[in-house]
């Protein structure tokens, strides 16, 4: 008997240390303190009408039917302190800028709203710019940069002990929100107002907690399967294997999961709308397709079965919240939006004799890859990228081979072979036979978004000639499948730190240095910018995410200036110390006016 009670009292113990860890690492998260700049530069110009359009313009998304009104009055799980506080949401990398009538509780750019399909609730919304905009920090000043990549922690859905997950936090608040009575009462009265709250508190409770169960069912799927292996850190996501995750492993079959180990960083987006293929591996070509998939793998809901459990056929295929009309206004404010220019007034003045000399080595170097024909015959210039193979360029070839590789079985949407090839998804090879049992993510992404498109636009009452506007200039949902990624041009590129497609390289000297002088492992999440390198301080600091590229996915490898025979990572020649400064120098005026005064 003393046996048994002693065993128990054991297991108690060790429950509730387990349960005093978890409570501070949730109440102490290990994130860099958050410091607002003492002023901000926007590196482009941009129009505010523009800007404001990209930062708060909805697209449809849900965080696991989280409302509006809920996410600004939670609390911290062990303060009153709003969770949606500037100085909290900061720590997690999201970029605070507040004064914008469009965004009255000062939450950070990308977060916005939308109302339900009858209008009673209004939905947070996560949009494109919380991924897609950048931030450089020097001597205490902001250098925006619109478009550029963030280097926040939104994605993850694996709890840590490190306890620096968006995600982690925020079912931590909610949790401690539903079970503990005053702080629910607080929050309740907050969202309800004294006028509603006894005859809504109890349904609000019910609802508040089929979200969080919504998060934390994410979180045990995710975490028990293994599913994402590779800690994505600051500013990355394994988009693709995210989408598939939950396009056909959530909403179809549990069979469908694979295992996601291949992070990328979010790329820059000047430019985009005039490149033949989009994607870091070339696979994707319509910009409306491109943004919806991107919506859908942000929270955007999407059916594909009825309340019984059928699945849907003809024009009831597919209900989405995605938002087709509010995706074209902000595709068309990213087609208006220049490349980054050079601040010589924060940054220090471009020494122009020396990026000369790296004009003349990136002419002999670079511009065989990072320069495309352009074509101007049609309705948009259409810049022609080359694409490597990755046994040639050497680098990661982790996500390109889980794309070309990965395979689901769609059998029980019940699609018709036939009825696909009319749809306006255009193949690489139409003629080889689709298994619907055994197919790719590239062309099921293609042909989910394809019904998803038309529902919308069905939905919206827009013709066809409208849709083919707002599709891209009459594009077709283009489809490849390359184990390949993409050269694209080099305006700008000084802004997007670190680099590579998996961004395991910290600097573009280090990119432009052989293998052997890249950093094994560095630090990531520092906004601090190095202006003589051209990358992000990566030296240890206080709540870093430490990057390690001997983990699959994160290989530094590849694209190296080394001497020996082109190919298997080499692709030219050693460049001397003093070559690469000049290089950067250069790479520093690309594209912008700076380049027009260099003798």
């Amino acid at each position: 008997m003393r046996l048994l009670i002693r065993g128990v009292m054991i297991v108690l113990v060790a429950a509730l240390l387990a349960v005093a860890v978890i409570a501070y690492y949730i109440a102490y998260p290990n994130l860099p303190a958050y410091s607002p700049a003492r002023d901000l530069h926007y590196l482009q110009d941009w129009s505010d009408a523009d800007r404001d359009t990209y930062y708060f313009t909805p697209q449809g998304t849900q965080v696991k039917g989280l409302h509006y009104d809920w996410f600004v009055n939670l609390e911290q799980p062990f303060s009153t302190q709003r969770f949606a506080a500037p100085e909290n949401l900061g720590r997690f990398g999201f970029l605070i800028e507040p004064g914008h009538a469009q965004n009255p509780h000062d939450l950070p750019i990308g977060f916005t709203r939308h109302p339900s399909e009858n209008g009673d609730t209004q939905f947070l919304d996560i949009s494109c710019a919380a991924c897609h905009t950048g931030e450089l920090r020097f001597n205490g000043t902001a250098l925006r940069v619109d478009g550029g990549t963030a280097q926040h922690v939104l994605p993850a859905t694996v709890p840590t002990l490190r306890g620096g997950d968006f995600g982690q936090a925020l079912a931590a608040s909610m949790a401690a929100t539903y079970y503990n009575p005053w702080k629910f009462k607080r929050f309740a009265l907050a969202v309800l107002g004294e006028q509603g709250y006894e005859a809504g508190h109890d349904a609000l409770r019910a609802a508040l907690k089929a979200s969080l169960n919504s998060i934390l069912h994410t979180a045990w799927n995710d975490t028990h399967r293994g599913l994402y292996p590779v800690q994505e850190g600051p500013g990355r996501a394994d988009a693709f294997g995210r989408i598939a995750n939950a396009t056909f492993g959530d909403a179809i079959s549990a069979d469908n999961y694979r295992v996601a180990n291949a992070p990328v960083d979010y790329p820059h987006l000047w430019d985009i709308w005039t490149f033949d293929w989009v994607q870091w591996n070339g696979s994707a070509q319509q910009p409306m397709a491109r943004n919806i998939g991107e919506a859908l793998g942000v929270g955007a809901t999407l059916e594909f079965f009825d309340a019984h459990g059928q699945p849907l056929m003809g024009d009831e295929r597919y209900p989405s919240s995605v938002r087709v009309m509010d995706l074209y206004r902000i595709e068309q404010a990213v087609e208006r939006l220049p490349a980054p220019q050079w601040p010589e007034a924060v940054l220090g003045q471009v020494d122009l004799t020396r990026a000369a000399q790296g004009r003349q080595l990136f002419q002999e170097n670079c511009a065989a890859c990072h320069v495309p024909p352009v074509d101007h015959s049609g309705p948009r210039p259409v810049a022609k990228l080359q694409m490597r193979s990755v046994d040639y360029m050497g680098t990661d070839p982790t996500a390109a081979n889980n794309i070309a590789d990965h395979r689901f079985d769609v059998s029980a949407l019940n699609w018709d072979v036939q009825a696909l090839k009319t749809m306006n998804v255009q193949l690489e090879d139409p003629s080889e036979p689709l298994d619907l049992k055994h197919i790719s993510v590239a062309k099921a992404l293609a042909y989910v978004t394809a019904f998803v498109e038309a529902r919308a636009y069905r939905q919206a009452g827009i013709g066809p000639q409208e849709q083919a506007r707002l599709n891209g200039f009459g594009m077709n949902i283009g489809v490849r499948e390359l184990r390949a990624y993409k050269a694209r041009p080099l305006a700008g590129v000084w802004a997007t730190p670190p680099f590579l497609h998996n961004g395991s390289v910290p600097s573009l000297y280090q990119l432009l240095s052989p293998q052997d002088e890249r950093s094994v492992t560095f630090y990531r999440g520092n906004l601090e910018y190095d202006p003589a390198h051209l990358g992000y301080r990566s030296e240890a600091f206080p709540g870093g995410f430490l990057y390690d590229t001997r983990l699959t996915g994160n290989a530094n490898s590849g694209h190296e200036f080394r001497d020996g025979p082109l190919g298997a990572g080499v692709i030219g020649r050693l460049l001397q110390p003093e070559e690469r400064w000049a290089l950067l120098e250069y790479l520093k005026v690309l594209g912008g006016p700076l380049e027009k005064r260099l003798p």
